[in-house]
């Protein structure tokens, strides 16, 4: 999930079998009569602005759900391991947001290495994120619905294990973002530009594959888990009478509709892309601008979970207020007694001071 820029790349007006191998190719006008445009000045200005908003945000309120997590005196549960590396992950994709805010404006200043190596940590923890999300449903169902059988000390133990193999999974799955290249824009020769270039076999069929495991491991794989886990708990709260299960049901339900709100629209919007491009849905030259603008937008709108993950997961959550509450107090109460010894400590010496001279 590259925050590319690049219209030529995301729409093929050359031919895929040859475009991205370093093979010359004059275009025909009449095969390619669209020519395809970077954002006005006012559109990049507007998505250079909302990137930086998303990263203001996301980077305190990722921090201030591990930093509350982390230090607090009870044990961790499974799902508060999840959400600490879910925390990591989502500042991860965050701290990447300045560089491509900077490059919707000014293009590709910062190199060929950076290139890849901020597409291949927005890419792993694009995957981690989410997995990390179908991680904390399955702990809830076996919270909730299966809390006779479990065994808390073996899960906690089961959870570091699963969260290193979601991490490796995660950066297994985004080896294909070192494709990505700083490049000239053919359109402008001065700006540059990081993009897909996929200069091995056929660039369509590695593209195809790659968004194949996007949509799957992305969306519909952890979104399947989420579905499944959160129906059987909402059932089994539904039949209680406790109102606190009833508080968590809103949080669940809460939790389904960001992630399908924020994440639904891009890979809609991708999966329509890819069928364009292999020509299974027919286009002009209209339908083709307004999926470019399509993606792009969906692209912001997916970002904003990173924003949204810890209110969710946490302010939205009676049981991580309460830990705040509690961290906050200890914290005021240590001021306080700093404050007082340090008092004394200063009256001490000022009185040992007054007396040597008298």
């Amino acid at each position: 999930m590259s925050i590319t820029m690049d219209f030529t790349d995301l729409w093929g007006t050359l031919d895929p079998n040859v475009h991205n191998n370093q093979t010359h190719y004059v275009a025909d006008p009449k095969t390619s009569p669209c020519k395809m445009t970077l954002l006005s000045p006012t559109a990049a200005m507007t998505m250079c602005i909302i990137l930086i908003v998303i990263f203001l945000l996301a980077i305190p309120g990722n921090l201030l759900v591990g930093w509350v997590i982390g230090t607090s005196r009870q044990s961790l549960t499974p799902s508060d391991v999840y959400l600490i590396h879910l925390t990591v992950a989502d500042g991860l994709m965050a701290l990447t947001l300045p560089f491509w805010a900077v490059a919707i404006v000014q293009g590709w200043l910062f190199g060929d290495f950076m290139c890849k190596f901020l597409n291949l940590v927005i890419e792993a923890n694009f995957y981690t994120s989410i997995l990390f999300l179908a991680c904390i449903s399955i702990d809830r169902y076996l919270v909730i619905v299966r809390a006779s059988e479990s065994l808390h000390s073996r899960q906690r133990m089961c959870s570091w294990i699963l969260c290193a193999a979601v991490w490796a999974l995660g950066w297994a799955l985004a080896l294909p973002a070192l494709f990505n290249d700083a490049s000239k824009l053919p359109s402008d020769p001065l700006r540059m530009i990081c993009s897909e270039n996929f200069d091995i076999g056929s660039a369509s069929s590695w593209r195809l594959a790659t968004r194949g495991f996007r949509h799957i491991f992305g969306f519909f794989l952890p979104f399947g888990i989420m579905v499944i886990c959160y129906s059987v708990t909402v059932t089994r709260l539904l039949r209680a009478r406790a109102f606190q299960k009833h508080r968590a049901m809103k949080v669940i339900i809460a939790v389904v509709i960001a992630f399908l709100l924020c994440w639904t629209p891009y890979h809609i919007t991708m999966m329509v892309d890819t069928l364009m491009r292999a020509k299974v849905i027919s286009y002009n030259c209209a339908l083709r601008r307004s999926v470019n603008l399509a993606v792009v937008i969906t692209n912001s709108i997916a970002l904003l979970h990173s924003c949204i993950n810890p209110v969710l997961y946490a302010f939205v959550g009676e049981k991580f207020r309460k830990r705040m509450a509690n961290l906050l107090r200890r914290k005021v109460r240590q001021e306080r007694i700093f404050r007082s010894k340090f008092s004394r400590s200063t009256s001490q010496t000022s009185s040992e001071g007054t007396g040597a001279v008298l």
